[in-house]
């Protein structure tokens, strides 16, 4: 007897992940401007601040409109010298 295996397109599956949903935490204090984190994110999430900190660097902050494009992949958490920038999840509230 042979079985056979019934293959569904990936957009079919879809529904069944979930993207996360992640939050970006900067630390305007602790940055030193390297712009690591603005490089290395997927999303383009962040830029370079028009402030400074009392260091004198331009700190990243979150792009206008992208807030809710972190995907918590953590990347700048991992690549940050300075540890000034990190992300959290947003869970989605359960019923």
């Amino acid at each position: 007897m042979t079985t056979t295996v019934q293959r569904v397109p990936l957009d079919r599956q879809m529904e069944q992940f979930r993207v996360p949903v992640g939050q970006v935490s900067i630390i305007p204090s602790r940055c030193k401007g390297c712009k690591f984190c603005i490089d290395f994110c997927p999303r383009d999430v962040l830029v370079p601040s028009d402030d400074m900190n009392a260091k004198g660097y331009h700190y990243a902050v979150v792009a206008e409109g992208k807030e809710n494009d972190c995907v918590n992949c953590r990347f700048c958490t991992l690549v940050c010298p300075e540890f000034a920038i990190f992300t959290t999840e947003i869970r989605e509230a359960r019923p």
